[in-house]
């Protein structure tokens, strides 16, 4: 169910990478957003974050309360035909930067033409369908996989596990989501 769990040295006591995962059930659209909403706090310049999940799992409205929480310009839509959308900040903080990677067939070479590489420095960088995509931009990455029942069902619930990989994710905070 909700599980934190993190890790920053192996049995010898020796650093390694450190990686941090929670899992959440989440019942509603509305509860979607709300959740990005309170992962925008945690969220920097220079983050990317990765969107997995089945078409309505709630990618989208996942971004959209990011969008909220960072407060950004412009109404958080899917660009799966634009490709990419830049939010500027409404204020001091970064840019967000909304990419669907859904109908590019390649890896980062096909993407470079987004230039991600750029943006990411300055901005959050959130990418739906970005599985073996997008993992060379950053050894820091936020993967959020989100599960939902499959079929012909009204079920709103979602399972969304957030697996903060690097160090940038070691004590990043993602054990406050879980509440």
């Amino acid at each position: 169910m909700e599980t934190p769990h993190s890790r920053a040295a192996d049995t010898a006591g020796a650093p390694i990478t450190a990686d941090a995962t929670v899992s959440i059930t989440v019942d509603s659209p509305a509860r979607m957003g709300e959740l990005g909403r309170r992962l925008a706090k945690l969220l920097r310049p220079g983050d990317l974050v990765m969107l997995t999940g089945e078409l309505g799992a709630g990618k989208t409205t996942l971004t959209r309360g990011l969008g909220e929480g960072m407060d950004v310009r412009g109404a958080v839509t899917s660009p799966t035909f634009v490709i990419a959308r830049v939010h500027p900040p409404l204020g001091d903080g970064p840019a967000l930067v909304h990419v669907d990677a859904y109908r590019l067939g390649g890896g980062l070479d096909e993407m470079e033409d987004l230039d991600l590489d750029v943006s990411l420095p300055d901005s959050v960088v959130v990418v739906e369908w970005g599985d073996g995509k997008v993992e060379d931009l950053s050894d820091d990455r936020l993967h959020v996989v989100i599960h939902r029942a499959t079929g012909d069902t009204s079920d709103e619930v979602r399972s969304v596990t957030l697996h903060g990989l690097g160090a940038r994710w070691a004590g990043a905070g993602l054990e406050s989501l879980v509440a």
